[in-house]
């Protein structure tokens, strides 16, 4: 998909089009200094989202750059794509501070007109992701509670888990059971479908 979008993209004469890997956008960010960044926020990758973003900060002549909170952390203004129906993609990329949100399924000009709002600083938002971000803001686990399941996800046992997130096994297992109730599962396995299905993890 990156190549097939950077190949339509760059058959538009007011934009200049590079595309990369996740594991080589800090060094590439750092030499393209690019103005906007598109990301797939369905990758799992994207958990990343606002540290490899910094990498990506310019500030040349000393002023803060559109979807920059300041000067002195200015970043390349964001971009998600995201499917409709995975709230949690969504939230990852709105805690990142993404400008623009834009539907996978949508028409190419959608994607266009979004990249050159968001490159004047302009939020944009697709109409068809509302509910998603209705769905974003009730999220009902917590940052702990979905370190355990990621890891639960991963197909790891409670003794690992506890290891790894320096908790007792008896922590690990009540929040288990919180996440499992929560998200209204029957079990961890259904716990993690559910999660995974709508983004979450």
């Amino acid at each position: 998909m990156r190549s097939a979008l950077a190949a339509l993209l760059g058959k538009e004469q007011d934009l200049e089009v590079t595309a990369t890997t996740w594991d080589a956008f800090p060094v590439k960010a750092r030499s393209a200094r690019p103005d906007v960044c598109v990301v797939d926020a369905d990758s799992p990758a994207s958990e990343s989202i606002s540290d490899v973003l910094e990498s990506a900060g310019r500030c040349p002549d000393g002023r803060a750059r559109p979807g920059a909170p300041g000067c002195s952390r200015c970043r390349s203004a964001l971009l998600a794509l995201v499917t409709a129906g995975r709230p949690g993609a969504l939230r990852r990329a709105f805690d990142a501070r993404a400008l623009g949100y834009v539907n996978k399924n949508g028409t190419p000009q959608r994607l266009l007109e979004a990249i050159r709002k968001v490159a004047r600083g302009e939020r944009f938002v697709d109409e068809s992701l509302a509910f998603g971000f209705m769905q974003a803001a009730e999220m009902p686990l917590t940052a702990r509670e979905l370190s355990v399941l990621s890891l639960a996800a991963e197909g790891r046992p409670i003794s690992e888990i506890a290891k790894s997130l320096h908790l007792c096994n008896g922590t690990v297992r009540n929040y288990m059971a919180s996440v499992i109730r929560k998200t209204g599962a029957r079990n961890r396995i259904d716990a993690v479908r559910i999660s995974q299905s709508a983004g979450w993890v």
